[in-house]
């Protein structure tokens, strides 16, 4: 099994900044992407962003030049920056993990809220 614990989820003013971390444990034996998606309230999930262990990362179209998504891979470890974030950012966020040999498999979500 792998376990993903996420942190940094916040109350938080527009145009301010947050950043998020997935920590990976666990059966994890080959690392394919890890990820982060958000959902709002009444929605499904989507996608926010994406960095796969080999190849590009890729973005949603909503957060592109406002996010950045990066990994430490001795550490099992990926992070979500955001910036400038804005009142249609609050959702809850979940972390993405998927191996050579299973997943997706997801945290349990961390809040973001950015309100004034």
């Amino acid at each position: 099994q792998v376990q993903l614990v996420e942190s940094g989820g916040g109350l938080v003013q527009p145009g301010g900044s947050l950043r998020l971390s997935c920590a990976a444990s666990g059966s994890i034996f080959s690392i394919a992407a890890m990820g982060w998606y958000r959902q709002f309230p009444g929605k499904q999930r989507e996608y926010v962003a994406v960095a796969p262990s080999v190849g590009t990362t890729n973005y949603a179209n909503s957060v592109k030049g406002r996010f950045t998504i990066s990994r430490d891979n001795a550490k099992n470890t990926v992070y979500l920056q955001m910036n400038n974030l804005k009142p249609e950012d609050t959702a809850v966020y979940y972390c993405m993990v998927a191996t050579a040999v299973g997943g997706p498999y997801w945290g349990k979500g961390t809040l973001v809220t950015v309100s004034s």
